[in-house]
Order: C-alpha cells, then structure tokens, then sequence
C-alpha cells in the first residue's frame, strides 16, 4: 500500500517537473533574457524575437539582439545550436554590430573586476569544442568589409577564419600561447590597394599584459607608386620598431621606435617621409600612451605629428597636437588643434583647426571649435591667382554619418584674361555626407570681365536631401556683352523650373531660360529681344534629353531636341516656315534694303564631344525672296543651302550643288535669269576642292556666263559673253563724249591666285556690225588741240565697224590693259574707203568702277591718241 502510494508521489512529482519544464521553455523568451541582465552591463538587455524551437540534437532561434539603451547593437539573425561528437556547433545567418551604440553603453567598475584576471592557459583549458560560422558579419560603419566567419576550438587550439570581398584573413592560437597570423588581405574600396600582412606572436600568460615578442610583417600594394611597400613591425621585451620600405630601397619611409614600461608606450623622434608626390613631404611623429585600464578599452593619449613642405611659395610646416587626453572604446575625450602652413607648388595653405574628440574611438564625433579656419592663397593654373579662399570651421561636427553645422566659403580670385571675381556659399548641413543626411544652400557672387567689358552677378540656392539635390533658383548674366561689332544687352541665365536630380532613383529634371534684351551691330542692325528655352529629362546630369526652342520678336520659333551621354552632345534643329521679313532687323539701314516677301524654312542636326569636336549637318531654303534695293529691286530669289561639318571642315552641297536662282535683279542695269551652283569644301584644297559652275546671268540683251570656277585653281575660269547690246550699255552709263550700238562676244579668262593676272589674254569682238557716233562737242575740242587732225576726226564722228576686236588684261592690282583694232567706214563720207583704228587704253579698273563714269577717260585718252601724227592712225 505505501509502496502504491510512494509510486503516485513519485509520478506526480515527475508530473510537477514536467509541467514546470514545459512552462519555463515555453516563457523561456521572457525570462532567460532578464537573468542574463543580472551580468549585463547597467541598460543594456538581451531580447529573443522568439522562442526558441527544438530540433534534432540542439535547438533553433529566429534571433537574438542585445540593445544599449534604445539602441541595437548586435543583432543576430536565425541560428541553431547542436551538439554533436562531443563537440557544439553554432551556425547563425547573419550578424550586425552598430558601433554607434558604443556611445551608450554605461561601464561599471567593480571591486571583482580588480581581482587577478584568468590566464590564457586557464581560458583555453575551460573552453569546450565548438565550431562556430556566421554566414554574414556587418560592423557599422564598416559595412563594405562584411564577410563570412569561422571560429572553432579543437585539441590543437582556436583558429578563426575571415572570408570578404575587401577583407580576408586566417589566425590561429596554439596551445603554447603562439598567435600565428596566417594571412590577411586588405583590399581599399574604390581603388587598387591592397594590404597583406602575417606574423607571430607570443601571446602573455596574463591577459592584463602586454605580449613579449612579436614579429609581423606586411605587404603594401598602392597605385602612388610603382614597387609594393613593405612593412615590419617587431618588438622584444619593452623595446619595438615599425618600418615601412620601399621594396628593394634602404630609405625608410616611418620609422617609430617605441619603448614599453609598465602603462607606458612611448614613441619619441618618430620620423616619416613621402618623396613621390608633386613635392617631397616629411615630418616627425611623438606620442605617449599611458595609464590603460584592464581590458585595453580605455588609455590616456599625448601626441605631436608635424609635416614639412617646400613649394615654390617656399618652406611650410603644419604641426597636429593632441593634448593629453583620453581614448575609450566608449567615451573618449581628446582635445587636439592643426595649425600651419602647407605649401604646394606656388600654392600656400594656412590651418587652424582647433577641435574636440569624443565618443568611441573606434567610431569618433570631431568638433570644431571657435578659430578653426582654412586660408588658400596663390596662382591655381598659370591663368587663375587665388586672391583668398576662406573656409570657417567653427562649430562644424563630423562623425561617421555626416557633417553638421554652418558650411560657408568665400573665394576671391582673377583670371588674367577673364578678370577678376568673388563667390560666397554659405548653408547649414546634417549628418550630411554623399546621398545621405541634409545640406541647404545660397550661393551669390560678381565680377569683371574686361575682354567683354562686361560685369556679372550670380545668385541661387539650393539643397542635397539624401539622394535629391535640388536646385531651387539660379540667376546669372551680365549688364552686357560686347565683343567685336556685336553688343548684347543684358543676357541672362535662369532656371524655368527647379533642377532635381534623385541620384538613387536615376532621375534628373531641369528648366533653364536664356534671355537677352537686344543684340545690335555696329552697322545699325539689330536683333530684337530673344529667349532660348531648354528643358532637360533623363537618369543625371551625363544622361539626359533636351527639348527647347529660340525665338525673337517675330523670328522663329526654332524647335531643338537632343541628348547629352556625357561624352556627346547630340541634337536636331527645325525651323519653320515663315516669312523672310522677319530678317529686315538684321539688315543695316543705310543699305537701303527693304525686304518685300519670301519664305524660309531650315534643318539642322548636329553633335559635339571632346574627341570629335563639332559635326553637323541640315539645309537651308528660301522661296521666291524679294526685296527693293536702294537703286533698284530684287524678286525671285530661289535658295537652296545642304552643309555639313565635320573636322572644321564645311562640306557645301554633300548630295546636291548649292544653288541660287534670281528672275529679276534690277540695280543699274536689268539682269535676269541669274544662277549658280556650289558645290564642294571649305576651307579647301587640291584633294577636297571648292567648284562653283553654272553661273550665269542674262544682261544687256545678252549673256554672261562662266561653266566653272574650281578654288584651288589649277585651270583659268573662262568668263563667257554672248551677244552683249552695246546701245543698252552705253544708255546705262550714259557718256556725253561717244555712243555706240551693236551686239559684242568675249571671253575673259579669270584668274584667282596667279600672282600678276585676274584676266590674261582675253578678248571682246563685235558679233555683228557696230556703229560709233562721237559728240560733235568732243569732236571739236580735240580738232581746236590739233588743227591736223580735223578732216581724220570728221570721219570718225560716224562709223559702222564691221571689225572690232579688242585683247584684255586686267592685273590683280586693278590695271586694265586694252588693245583694240577698228576696221570700219563713215558712210556719210565715202563708204568705199576703209578707216582702220589701232588703239591702246589702260585704266585703273577699280577706280573706273567706283565712278562708273568712263567717257571723260577715254576723251582725255583720245586727245592723245589724236595728237600722233596722222598716218599712224589711218
């Protein structure tokens, strides 16, 4: 019966333990967390994101996390724990560490923590096999570094494994206290640096003491220079060194001696150098570091470094200090100060930068104090001379997140052709660094720019918010522009709508308006007011589409589309029709021009890239143009242009010539049916020639016309005319002295690059008969200056000439030369006996043109002529 009895007391009390079993696992995620608090430090907590759930020799969790205060600073991902060969094996997903929550953590110092430490030996002996793997460990700020870890615990001893795209390393302890660093590679983002390093060392029994000996040594891999830098550092007892060489070189570039007594780390005459720069830098390094508590995670500091510099601005020496202060894992507090001066190349930099250091050491908060500022003076490039350029720093604060605090600049500068100019920026960021954090600014300045003898102004402001920036106004131009015959009054650029740019999403939106008062030439012509507008839509500022237009009062609008890549800029033109009165501005006054109708349209396509320069190509039309001239009247003006351009060269014509027809051009005289065709390059030459051909006009009852014309000329351009009426060119000119009718032919060779001709050896002839009729006033003066010549000159006051040729030379300084040989008879005298007349003109052509009135010459040249004997001319 007791037997009975003891049996239900034994399973009920199993039964007790079981249900008190079941109910500690399944609130294990409540309570476990605040038993472990009893040995956290004070306001930190381990939380369980769930319960954990049994599987087949171990257990599983969704996650854990351990938080500073609000902060999380480790957060682990899913994880199972097993145990297995009498070994456990940890395997988590992922985990995250944010230094930041450093900051928070509150340290206790107890009496317990001052008692003797464990031993390494201790420590090893008391750890049981495990084999711990994170799949992912993310350390902010360090994120880029992530990567894979493998931590395990054999009989040999601990060895732990590192496996990132930037960061790899095995390290290994064995049981005699021999730490070998296997291997570590270093690779910095962003670039072609790499660090390698391995090495022993003898690890101290106590884990308060600093290790006895060591040696490592390191492999630097940089693109400033052409050979690997090799590092050393080795200690023995209190003594130690740090080198770093050049491979294969003697000269040290740091060398830190250092000594070790106690809680002190002294370097003293520490000395360092750079030669491969644009100038060689160096300096000295002397530092203590002392009074380091337990655990290493907190030291007081004291150091100087000092650089050197010789520019052609002479020697500058900047000096960094930190006063003593101290250096904690979790609240450091270190005062330090930059000052000097640093010279590069004619360049001089001053600093004084007195700031603060607080916060973790491994993730510090920098504040600048009052004083701090940057000074720049001196020649940028050989055209631009830095004045000053002034950076406060006051109150600025810098952590890993970003810098706060008033950012301002103030540049004054000159530029030896484009004269001289001041900026201001000023603004306020936080936590502001690329694509994160906050940064609002104004930007204004002004200048002079004496080649244009033109003054500017500029203003704007904008903001950086995150990954947006956003340019909410911009305003730049001038009062006005004058360059050459050209003045513009008051251009200006300004943004038509905000400039947005979300780097993170690819997107990048503008407006810009180009706007100018007038634009006049000397010559008294002028364009009136003009706006160019152009909007930009694309990924960013290297990607994106145009689309505007340009228009005047009355001219355009011209449509223009395109797109830039960041290396090509590429774009279309169209210009519609409309009426080519619109150009009347554009034509001086005192031409007389009047335009009366006509239509124009045009096409353009183009790009520009710095390789390439500019290529482009399009057409130009005119349609039945007409305009009254100051003597006369033009209509029926066909124009028709195609181009392109490519290597600064103008292709004229690339499929079809250009051509130019006229119906009716009436100046002096009436020409008609007037045409040309171009066709070939510009600038030109013997293998990429310009050809203008069919030219002709139809004048004077007759024709005039020249096949073609090539530049270079290599063949004379032969100057046809075909039956010019010689009435209808002596009515035109109108001399008092002679007149003659009938039709005459000619060629006239022309000549653009001889170096004596622009006609040799032409020729004009009578096509049929011609007759001359002198005045009978000019007659008589030239009988009153020759009694002999009376009866000579009584037949030649009226001839018909059924010969006249007349041989023509016209040198490239304007001297006509003209032989003519007459055959004719005066009919009213004696219609059988034949007059022949030899005779020999020369004349300053440029000059005949300029007074078109030729008749008092040639009587002066016929009093001459008719002073000669008389049987010279009969």
């Amino acid at each position: 019966m007791v037997k009975g009895k003891c049996v239900k007391t034994a399973l009920l009390v199993v039964a007790i333990i079981m249900l008190l079993l079941m109910v500690l696992w399944s609130t294990i995620a409540t309570w476990l967390p605040k038993l472990v608090g009893l040995w956290l430090p004070e306001g930190t907590q381990l939380v369980l994101t769930q319960r954990p759930e049994l599987i087949k020799r171990g257990i599983s969790l969704q996650g854990i996390q351990f938080l500073a205060e609000d902060c999380f600073l480790a957060d682990a991902g899913p994880m199972t724990l097993t145990y297995q060969n009498r070994q456990w094996n940890l395997l988590a997903e992922s985990l995250d560490i944010d230094t930041h929550c450093l900051e928070k953590l509150r340290t206790q110092q107890t009496e317990e923590q001052t008692t003797s430490p464990f031993s390494i030996g201790d420590i090893q002996q008391q750890l049981p096999l495990f084999n711990i793997t994170l799949n992912r460990l993310s350390v902010t700020p360090w994120e880029a570094y992530s990567g894979k870890v493998e931590l395990t615990n054999s009989a040999q001893g601990q060895k732990i494994t590192f496996n990132g795209n930037l960061l790899s390393g095995v390290a290994s302890l064995n049981n005699q206290q021999q730490l070998t660093l296997e291997s570590f590679s270093l690779h910095i983002p962003d670039s072609d640096d790499v660090i390698q390093l391995n090495g022993e060392i003898q690890v101290p029994v106590s884990l308060d003491a600093i290790p006895e000996q060591g040696n490592i040594y390191g492999e630097f891999v940089t693109s400033y220079i052409d050979k690997p830098l090799m590092l050393e550092l080795g200690w023995q007892q209190r003594d130690g060194h740090l080198f770093v060489t050049p491979q294969g070189e003697k000269e040290k570039l740091l060398d830190l001696p250092w000594v070790l007594s106690g809680k002190h780390l002294t370097v003293q005459q520490g000395k360092w150098q750079w030669p491969y720069g644009s100038q060689p830098f160096s300096g000295g390094v002397d530092m203590t570091l002392s009074d380091w508590n337990s655990d290493y995670s907190e030291a007081n500091i004291e150091a100087r470094l000092n650089m050197v510099t010789q520019g052609s601005a002479g020697k500058g020496n900047a000096v960094l200090t930190f006063a003593p202060g101290k250096v904690s894992l979790t609240n450091s507090d270190l005062n330090f100060q930059l000052t000097g001066k640093v010279n590069e190349q004619q360049m001089s930099l001053y600093i004084s930068t007195p700031g603060i250091l607080t916060g973790p050491i491994v993730n510090p908060t920098l504040r600048m104090l009052s004083g701090s500022l940057l000074r720049a003076v001196g020649p940028v490039t050989p055209d631009i001379y830095l004045q000053e350029a002034r950076l406060p720093l006051a109150g600025i604060k810098i952590t890993d997140k970003g810098v706060s605090g008033r950012l301002q600049t103030i540049i004054s500068a000159s530029h030896r052709y484009w004269g001289k100019y001041k900026l201001h920026l000023d603004g306020r960021a936080q936590e502001f660094w690329l694509d994160q954090g906050h940064w609002e600014w104004n930007f204004w300045g002004n200048g002079d720019m004496p080649p244009l003898k033109a003054k500017w102004d500029m203003s704007g402001r904008g903001e950086w918010n995150e990954s947006l920036i956003n340019l909410q106004s911009l305003s730049t131009g001038f009062n006005h522009l004058v360059y050459g015959q050209v003045t513009v009054d008051k251009p200006r650029l300004t943004l038509s709508s905000p400039l947005n740019w979300q780097r993170s999403q690819g997107m990048y939106e503008a407006g810009w308006q180009l706007h100018a008062d007038k634009v006049s030439f000397d010559n008294g012509a002028y364009l009136p007011p003009s706006t160019l507008n152009i909007n930009f839509l694309g990924r960013d500022p290297a990607n994106f589409q145009w689309k505007g237009d340009l228009s005047t009062d009355k001219i355009g609008p011209i449509n223009l589309s395109g797109r830039w890549d960041g290396e090509r800029i590429r774009g279309e033109a169209w210009w519609p029709e409309q009426s080519l009165q619109v150009f009347q501005t554009l034509l001086p006054p005192d031409l007389g021009f009047k335009i009366r109708g006509g239509k124009l349209y045009a096409q353009a396509a183009f790009s520009i890239s710095e390789e390439q320069g500019v290529e482009a190509g399009g057409h130009w039309v005119v349609k039945d143009g007409g305009m009254w001239l100051k003597d006369g009247e033009l209509s029926g003006l066909d124009f028709v242009m195609s181009y392109r351009l490519k290597d600064h060269i103008w292709q004229l014509g690339p499929k079809s010539p250009v051509k130019l027809r006229v119906k009716k051009l009436n100046n002096l005289f009436d020409m008609s049916n007037i045409t040309a065709d171009l066709q070939g390059y510009y600038p030109h030459s013997d293998r990429y020639p310009l050809r203008l051909t069919n030219v002709g006009v139809d004048m004077l009852k007759g024709h005039v016309g020249m096949q073609e014309l090539r530049i270079p000329q290599k063949n004379p351009a032969m100057l046809t005319l075909k039956a010019i009426d010689l009435s209808e060119l002596f009515t035109i000119l109108k001399p008092k002295q002679f007149t003659m009718s009938g039709r005459v032919d000619g060629e006239l060779p022309l000549f653009l690059n001889h170096p004596e001709w622009l006609i040799r050896n032409g020729w004009i002839e009578n096509s049929n008969s011609l007759t001359l009729r002198l005045d009978k006033d000019m007659v008589q003066a030239i009988s009153d200056d020759n009694m002999a010549t009376g009866d000579i000159m009584d037949w030649l006051r009226y001839m018909e000439i059924s010969r006249s040729r007349a041989d023509v030379n016209l040198s490239n300084l304007g001297l006509l030369t003209m032989d003519a040989q007459i055959k004719g008879f005066n009919p009213t005298k004696n219609a059988e006996r034949l007059v022949e007349l030899n005779y020999h003109h020369e004349e300053d052509i440029f000059q005949l043109w300029r007074s078109l009135r030729f008749g008092d010459n040639l009587q002066d040249n016929l009093q001459q002529l008719f002073s000669l004997p008389v049987e010279n001319n009969q």
